[in-house]
């Protein structure tokens, strides 16, 4: 059995390799909340465990073995999420930290009455994909929502999950899964976008829209694009 701490690093080195490309100390350190020399220690005993590669000041790149307990502990999280979600009720915004928790302790047996109380879904309440119990996993290819050219319409498909602050502002603006939004403006400089959800409007940060994943509808009309385009 491997502990908890264990199972947060090969969980974290696995999700900066799928969405940053790479795990460094410092991006781990952030990610956990950890001193980069603790993240040091532990990648360093990874690596004596054989579920991790890594070459001192340079990223940690997990092994066939450390990939495939990275797929069951994320599987084990998202089938919790959508439990806590669809079975008890609770919003979008918190089964995440509840699940945290729980991920860990779950039993095979009970990871797969979830799964088919659930019916063998295969995305989670902010769409992430749901590893199979076999270790596959969807690829993601959504377009980021702080990309896209104005006139451009869209269908929110997923959203980042890691802070729940977001994730209540999301759900204000009606930036939900499945929800149908269209980028009016873009200001220049990394400016805000402005986008509208329904018959609302709504100025959204750089930072915010990065964590919105999309499946375009629509070209821009007319093949608008570029920060600055007129609304």
């Amino acid at each position: 059995m491997l502990s908890a701490a264990v199972q947060d690093y090969i969980k974290a080195i696995y999700k900066l390799q799928q969405s940053e490309g790479k795990a460094t100390t410092s991006a781990l350190a952030e990610r956990l909340s950890v001193a980069s020399a603790s993240v040091t220690n532990m990648v360093k005993k990874l690596a004596e465990m054989k579920l991790v590669r890594h070459t001192p000041y340079r990223e940690a790149v997990l092994t066939p073995a450390g990939e495939k307990i990275a797929l069951e502990i994320i599987r084990h999280h998202r089938l919790i999420e959508l439990y806590l979600a669809e079975v008890m009720g609770y919003s979008w915004d918190r089964v995440h930290e509840e699940a945290e928790k729980l991920e860990h302790v779950i039993s095979e047996e009970f990871e797969e009455k979830i799964d088919q109380v659930l019916g063998r879904p295969t995305t989670d309440p902010h769409g992430d994909p749901i590893p199979s119990k076999d270790g596959k996993v969807s690829a993601c290819d959504h377009a980021r929502l702080a990309d896209l050219a104005p006139g451009t319409n869209a269908v929110v498909r997923r959203v980042d999950d890691f802070d729940p602050e977001r994730l209540r502002y999301l759900s204000e603006r009606g930036l939900v899964l499945n929800a149908r939004v269209q980028v009016i403006h873009k200001e220049p400089f990394n400016g805000p976008l402005l986008v509208r959800v329904g018959k609302a409007r709504h100025h959204l940060g750089l930072d915010v829209a990065r964590g919105v994943f999309v499946e375009m509808t629509s070209p821009p009309a007319g093949g608008a694009s570029g920060a600055g385009a007129s609304s």
